[in-house]
């Protein structure tokens, strides 16, 4: 099939498709009151004759033994934007089920571009589920701050399994633990492994490299990287901020930011915006109205050699079962320069402050916390990887070669979610807008990173006095 119908069928194939991407059981009833105590019993007077002997009193049988009214069973419900895991999440819950068979733990996932404005709704009319997924860093903390979000220090496992840095994205400055962390996802490059070897291409490990690598495969008649802005989220989350740790100099460079020692139009920020326009010529032909489904089944068709994307893709990918082998491979840095991987903090898991079942809630979250969770969470979901410090063996091929990457390479988080979501306009808005504009010709890299420093400027301190 030729490149341009391709994107034709692609594109009529999208205007159908629809895109992916309490347990308060009563009080135990109280005991019942001890009988009044007797009065002692009047003195008779003494028998002017002795008595009669008395039988024996008949022994008494003990009463028969009663048994123990069974827990009361309660049901939780757990919001999450992982729609496509009601599968895998319904074996590791039943995991819980088999050990605290009196609490049931009910998945009920909503799509995910609709699942930030769902949950507030959700809230704020106090229909919201008693356990729900977290985002990191200034969107779960807001909800904090309003109240929505139950304090979770008292639960032990949360202190015992977990490094403070690990805490810290669903916390208070001070350390007070709103969410229990869950998971983390990776960031990186899948390619068609089979396409590199009959193009006689070896894995870039320099980013002048990758380029050079990008233009071979599209003068053989490939798209060299799947991605498109149809869903704009994607050109921020898993283009710009995959490749900004490496431009900007991983967390130590992000940091420098949030100080104020840098402003976000520097050098660093300029070559972060660059890197998406040098990859710019290298994306398909009409990417601007291929959404995150569409650029997934380039990639799986055998059409283009590489996808930037995140580890959470592994399970879709490997259901759709290609005819070709593929690997992942890191964001490679410019030459004589540090590389870093985009290693985030993705989801916690929130108990909701207005639940009726905040102490079952919490038997739950420890099981959550628990080091016997990992392995099942790796296993079932590969791509999400447990947080806790007792790291579990991975029996995923793709989720070892994600894992691999760190190896050698500083690892951040996502730039825009730490402070820069606080305010308006937010940092990620500004970073998406950026990239976006920078992939359709209508900003220059210098542009999208004026932009960033005036957007933030208008509320973020640091950035109003940066430089100086």
């Amino acid at each position: 099939m030729s490149k341009k119908t391709f994107v034709i069928l692609v594109l009529l194939v999208a205007l159908l498709a629809v895109s992916v991407a309490a347990c308060g059981g009563s009080k135990p009833a109280p005991a019942k009151e001890a009988p009044a105590k007797a009065e002692p019993a009047k003195e008779e007077p003494k028998p002017t004759k002795a008595p009669e002997p008395t039988k024996a009193p008949e022994p008494t049988k003990a009463p028969e033994p009663t048994e123990a009214p069974a827990a009361e069973e309660v049901v939780l419900t757990m919001g999450s934007w992982r729609s496509d895991d009601v599968e895998q999440m319904g074996r590791i819950l039943d995991a819980f089920h088999a050990e605290y068979p009196n609490i049931t733990v009910k998945f009920d996932p909503t799509n995910p571009v609709e699942y930030d404005v769902s949950l507030r709704t959700q809230l704020e009319g106090g229909t919201a589920p008693d356990l729900f997924y977290l985002r990191s860093f200034s969107t779960s903390r807001q909800l904090y701050d309003e109240g929505f979000l139950e304090v979770v220090d008292d639960v032990p496992n949360l202190q015992a399994n977990f490094t403070e840095a690990a805490r810290a994205p669903w916390a208070t400055d001070d350390g007070v633990s709103y969410g229990v962390p869950f998971m983390a996802v990776s960031h990186g490059i899948y390619y068609n492994q089979d396409l590199f070897k009959e193009l006689g291409l070896e894995v870039p490990t320099t980013w002048e490299d990758l380029l050079v690598v990008a233009q071979k495969i599209k003068d053989a008649g490939y798209e060299p990287f799947a991605n498109a802005s149809g869903d704009e989220w994607t050109m921020a989350e898993i283009v710009f901020m995959n490749l900004a740790p490496t431009f900007i100099g991983g967390r130590e460079g992000r940091l420098a930011y949030l100080s104020g020692e840098r402003c976000f139009n520097d050098e660093h920020a300029v070559a972060a915006f660059q890197a998406v326009a040098d990859i710019a010529p290298f994306l398909p032909e009409g990417q601007e109205a291929l959404n995150y489904y569409d650029s997934q089944q380039l990639f799986l068709m055998g059409e283009a050699a590489m996808w930037m994307g995140g580890s959470w893709d592994i399970p879709a990918f490997e259901a759709e079962k290609p005819d070709f082998n593929w690997s992942v491979f890191a964001i490679p840095a410019p030459k004589g320069q540090d590389a870093y991987v985009c290693f985030h903090m993705d989801a916690g898991m929130g108990l909701n402050a207005a639940s009726k079942h905040k102490e079952e809630a919490k038997v739950f979250l420890n099981w959550l916390a628990s080091n016997e969770l990992p392995p099942l969470l790796a296993n079932e979901l590969p791509g999400f990887f447990p947080i806790q410090t007792e790291a579990p063996t991975l029996d995923n091929e793709h989720a070892n070669a994600f894992l691999a990457l760190n190896q050698g390479r500083g690892l951040d988080v996502r730039w825009a979610w730490p402070v820069l979501l606080d305010g308006d306009p937010d940092g990620y808005t500004l970073m998406q807008s950026g990239a976006v504009n920078i992939v359709n010709g209508k900003m220059t890299a210098q542009e999208a990173a004026d932009a960033l420093q005036e957007g933030l400027a208008q509320w973020f301190e640091p950035a109003q006095n940066c430089g100086k």
